[in-house]
């Protein structure tokens, strides 16, 4: 069976607050992970709520990058999601670090298996990560 894409959903918790309400800084955030991870990047945009948090996309030729921010809980919701040999594992651990998370919970789903004509998903590991302790992210 064949997997058309790997899918990590990630929840950062104790996050810099300043940081999770700067647009700019998530924008040049994403666009930096997903060249970490090898991605081709096509497309960008982000939007900055009144009063606070962010929602933004990267979109990139293997899939693509999301991210939406409450500065005020010190929480973000991502998703890395990626088609071919790009490692989404590469940019979700870039931006963990780089939001200064405090504790990390990641899911990762292969996406698009083909079983008896149908495509489906799996999950393949749910993973949690409180940063001092040394936990991988996912395996």
């Amino acid at each position: 069976m064949r997997t058309e894409g790997k899918h990590i959903i990630m929840d950062a918790s104790g996050c810099n607050p300043e940081l999770l309400n700067d647009l700019d800084y998530l924008r040049s955030l994403l666009v930096e992970a997903a060249k970490k991870a090898n991605a081709t990047v096509l497309n960008v945009a982000f939007h900055h709520f009144t009063p606070q948090g962010v929602s933004g996309v990267v979109v990139i030729s293997e899939s693509h990058l999301s991210i939406h921010t409450w500065p005020e809980y010190g929480y973000a919701a991502l998703d890395f999601y990626t088609c071919g040999d790009i490692d989404p594992k590469i940019a979700c651990e870039y931006v963990a670090e780089h939001l200064n998370a405090k504790y990390v919970q990641t899911t990762e789903v292969f996406r698009g298996e083909e079983h008896e004509g149908k495509y489906l998903h799996k999950v393949r590991s749910v993973k949690t990560k409180v940063y001092g302790k040394e936990l991988s992210l996912l395996p």
